[in-house]
């Protein structure tokens, strides 16, 4: 009988647990990281069953486990590793070309040294089918609140610290990155308008005021405003 794969922790993982798993009521990215899972799961529920979908930097692999009965899915992630999830870095990633019909990339490229992210980006579009799409959710540094920072005093407000996102960019240099890795743009949705004082109350009570996150990102969906963007991304033919 085959033993069973371990599953192996490595990075924030080792030190954190399986925190997407069963999130923290405190921690101040929960209604964002809520919503975002909302919208992906969304789009992974308009494919056609059976898809080949790769969820690039997956982490524990939640959405892999999740629709593993759906569609023909697998995760790869440098800092974990088990049945479904391989590892494998984004630069360098264990598939062979052209062979997923969409790749998911959640939260991942702020993670990646600047020099790395157009590599990473390359790497995502090897692995699509032509016509294939990638979906893209990235932090944006030049989001409302961090605008009006600026102006008041010359400096931007970073997505997280500099050790956890070294890579941290205003949303239109990952899209100008993807249309230099080949991808054209298919839609942009933004979460989350950071207005200045709601977000700061959002941010202090994340579990109580998610009503408040969502209302923000319904009455002023700016992507550009937004803290969060998703973004569809496509492989042309």
């Amino acid at each position: 009988m085959a033993q069973p794969t371990p599953t192996v922790h490595g990075g924030e993982y080792a030190e954190r647990g399986e925190y997407h798993r069963e999130l923290d009521h405190a921690w101040n990215y929960r209604p964002t990281y809520l919503a975002k899972l909302r919208e992906v799961r969304r789009y992974l529920d308009g494919l056609p069953p059976g898809a080949r979908v790769l969820d690039a930097g997956c982490g524990e692999g939640v959405l892999v486990e999740e629709y593993a009965s759906r569609l023909r899915i697998e995760g790869v992630d440098l800092h974990y590793s088990s049945a479904r999830v391989r590892t494998g870095a984004l630069t360098a990633l264990p598939v062979e070309t052209a062979s997923f019909d969409r790749i998911l990339c959640l939260d991942v490229l702020e993670h990646l040294p600047f020099n790395d992210q157009l590599p990473a980006l390359k790497e995502l579009y090897r692995a699509l089918v032509p016509g294939g799409e990638l979906l893209l959710s990235v932090p944006n540094l030049a989001h409302l609140q961090s605008r009006v920072h600026f102006l008041l005093t010359g400096r931007l407000i970073r997505t997280a610290n500099v050790s956890k996102h070294p890579g941290d960019r205003p949303v239109r240099e990952y899209l100008e990155m993807a249309a230099a890795a080949g991808f054209t743009i298919v839609a942009r949705h933004g979460i989350f308008p950071t207005v200045p004082l709601l977000t700061a109350l959002v941010r202090h009570h994340p579990s109580r005021l998610g009503w408040l996150h969502g209302l923000l990102t319904r009455a002023l969906p700016v992507p550009g405003w937004c803290f969060l963007n998703l973004i569809r991304l496509r492989k042309p033919i």
